[in-house]
């Protein structure tokens, strides 16, 4: 069923975004027809996930052109809604990538904006697929097993986070059809879930047998020997193999390590951002303190605690087992990094 998900669609007049924020009790699309309603649900996480945020923000820019017609803007004001959903969330490099790329065919028109946009779509999925082959090919060698493989995942990174097809979890696709996987243990992540409510989700639609755990549990099932390798996606890699993603992917990393077993970052190249030498120069978005003193809507912390949400955490490269995009994996804790082979 994930195959056939769609969590950015463009309707012929706007966009229809999966509502990631009611999964998985309800399958709910939200109609978006101007600028601010589609920075409105990049924000609270309507959509997410750097690749569809990448998607979505292609099809902004046509949202801009549609507005500004619609109500007289001159031209300043529609670059300046366009400047606006390209920093709508600021880790997410996809995003900024995504809208740049469409804008340089911006002065072609609407037809030309709305043709850029499809083809970064479509190519976000055509990535996907090869990386899942790339990345399964390379996994099944460096596990070192005959057998069907344990894999830890964090976050989401399937096809509600993409195009479609997935990420890290369309490697994990590619392993099961290939008879490759005994079980998924899928971190809930905190403080949104998007583990819990998102990834097993999609592992149900597939059919692939999880075990959704606590974020705290991860080292410890991994240092117990229950895990063969841990997958997660990436929102900005730095030219030295630095990565940003979900807030507690560092813990998975540095627990892998130190078992000695493969963990891979899988991402599309536009993920990639050489203009980043390393992970300190990535900004971490933080988000509102709400989301961690309180639990719907109910606070949970005294009244005079304070919240601290970094939305990411960066890995450091030399904990990255391997890279893999639509080219191919890389090495990076072995010293093939991106800013060196994907020139």
């Amino acid at each position: 069923m994930s195959q056939e998900l769609r969590a950015v669609d463009w309707t012929g007049s706007g966009l229809a975004l999966i509502d990631q924020t009611v999964l998985p009790h309800r399958t709910e699309t939200v109609d978006i027809r101007d600028v601010d309603a589609l920075i409105d649900a990049i924000k609270r996480l309507v959509v997410r996930g750097a690749p569809a945020i990448g998607a979505a923000g292609g099809y902004g820019v046509a949202l801009a052109v549609i507005q500004g017609e619609r109500e007289g803007w001159s031209d300043l004001q529609v670059l300046d809604a366009v400047a606006r959903v390209r920093e709508a969330r600021p880790t997410a490099v996809n995003l900024m990538v995504c809208v740049d790329r469409v804008m340089t065919r911006y002065a072609e028109g609407l037809d030309a904006v709305l043709e850029e946009a499809a083809a970064i779509q479509r190519e976000d999925v055509e990535a996907n697929r090869a990386m899942g082959v790339h990345g399964a090919d390379w996994l099944i060698k460096k596990a070192g097993v005959d057998r069907p493989l344990r894999i830890l995942t964090h976050c989401n990174t399937g096809a509600l986070a993409t195009a479609g097809w997935g990420t890290a979890l369309g490697v994990v696709r590619e392993l099961h059809a290939r008879g490759r996987v005994e079980v998924v243990y899928a971190d809930e992540t905190r403080p949104l879930l998007q583990g819990s409510r998102l990834t097993a989700w999609e592992l149900v639609q597939e059919g692939i047998p999880h075990y959704v755990q606590a974020d705290g549990a991860a080292a410890g099932t991994i240092l117990r020997g229950e895990i063969d390798a841990a997958i997660v996606g990436a929102d900005r890699i730095a030219a030295n193999g630095d990565t940003a993603n979900k807030v507690g992917t560092v813990g998975v990393a540095l627990a892998c390590a130190d078992a000695g077993i493969p963990f891979l970052v899988a991402a599309p190249t536009t993920t990639v951002d050489l203009a980043t030498a390393t992970g300190d120069d990535i900004h971490i978005e933080l988000r509102g303190e709400d989301e961690v003193l309180e639990w719907g809507g109910v606070r949970t912390a005294p009244a005079g605690s304070r919240g601290h949400n970094p939305a990411f955490d960066v890995t450091p490269g030399r904990l990255v087992t391997g890279l893999v995009t639509e080219r191919g994996v890389l090495e990076v804790s072995a010293g093939e990094l991106p800013g060196e082979r994907l020139k």
